[in-house]
């Protein structure tokens, strides 16, 4: 039996349970979650699908057990931030405009170069953030509005594990005309897909890896992240995949060609960003990626058939424009996060006229 979202505002409850900041911070019932009766509860919001006595947290240490209850993160925001919708990165999601990101804290995953550790790794790391400030569906897209955002991304940490809150701002954002997206890590279930995919346009999945040795380091597993990658490329929402690529730990012909033949057999129109690593958080064992590696999995990713690979993180250095797969003409022109010309017509090449799959106006 799903549980509905509580109505009204929401609880203000302390975390007292693994919670070394002693912090306290809004929250609500959750509606990802399947009563087991006698008080337990399976929640289904990420692909660990923890099952919670009364009193215990989930692996993500934000939803939790309270006598039966599931609660979850909901009414605030520990980062806010108009991006260029590039900076997601998405590049087949109208060019050039502007994306109001936000966050919250906590995931579900504990990667050792995660770049947005001081929000994720709140629970885990004394050292991360705890600031938060409190919010509304209505504040948030007030925000984006008048910031001239065409777009408002769940992103930060990971925002599977507060879907919930995500799907709140999203129907808000919706019913004034606003594109919806996550960047996510993509450790997904068919129950909280199922739950998101009338509420989001656009959605960003980080394949890390293809091994699954590395995702049970990482805290997760490869399957569930395969599965939702494939999930979204049926439901209709535009996707697009990112893997960082890491000296030493994914950077083989062997993983990257494993992970382009996948992106390739579900459609050769998915946009592969293979992006630069940089020394941070608890992995600065290594130096950062060479242009010449992007490059490498830059002709993996053609080589495998795929129409559009883009190389991140190392402006000007290597591929990061949109040519027609059928021409060759160079449709979106790109430096960084900034867009320098945009040659697309109605969803076209306006030389050839073949169809650019995205989202373009």
């Amino acid at each position: 039996m799903i549980q509905a979202l509580q109505s009204g505002k929401p609880q203000s409850l302390s975390l007292q349970m693994n919670d070394p900041l002693n912090s306290s911070l809004p929250v609500s019932n959750g509606e990802l979650v399947k009563d087991l009766g006698d008080n337990v509860l399976h929640c289904v919001a990420c692909g660990h699908l923890c099952k919670l006595r009364p009193g215990q947290r989930g692996v993500c240490l934000v939803r939790w057990n309270e006598d039966g209850v599931l609660k979850v993160p909901f009414g605030y925001t520990a980062g806010l931030q108009n991006d260029p919708i590039e900076k997601k990165p998405f590049f087949h999601a109208l060019p050039g405009s502007r994306a109001m990101s936000f966050g919250m804290l906590g995931c579900d995953f504990k990667c050792a170069y995660c770049q947005n550790w001081f929000s994720s790794q709140t629970f885990r790391d004394p050292e991360a953030s705890s600031r938060h400030s409190s919010a509304t569906p209505e504040s948030l897209c007030d925000t984006a509005e008048a910031a001239g955002s065409r777009t408002i991304v769940s992103t930060y940490n990971e925002p599977l594990i507060t879907a919930e809150w995500g799907v709140a701002v999203f129907r808000e954002a919706r019913s004034r005309g606003l594109k919806t997206a996550f960047v996510s890590n993509g450790h997904g279930t068919p129950e909280v897909l199922n739950y998101l995919s009338p509420w989001i346009d656009f959605y960003k999945v980080d394949l890390k890896s293809f091994s699954e040795k590395n995702y049970r380091r990482l805290g997760g597993n490869l399957p569930s992240v395969l599965d939702t990658i494939k999930h979204l490329h049926t439901s209709g929402i535009w996707l697009e995949i990112v893997t960082l690529v890491i000296p030493g730990y994914n950077d083989s012909d062997s993983e990257l060609n494993d992970i382009a033949q996948f992106i390739a057999k579900l459609s050769i129109d998915i946009p592969w960003h293979i992006t630069a690593f940089h020394p941070d958080y608890k992995m600065q064992d290594r130096e950062r990626t060479p242009p010449e590696t992007l490059l490498r999995a830059w002709e993996i990713g053609h080589k495998a058939g795929l129409n559009y690979v883009y190389s991140g993180n190392l402006p000007g250095k290597v591929n990061e424009n949109t040519y027609c797969p059928d021409c060759g003409l160079t449709l979106v022109e790109r430096y960084g996060f900034q867009v320098i010309a945009n040659r697309i017509i109605d969803s076209a090449c306006p030389k050839c006229r073949c169809k650019i799959p995205g989202c373009w106006e």
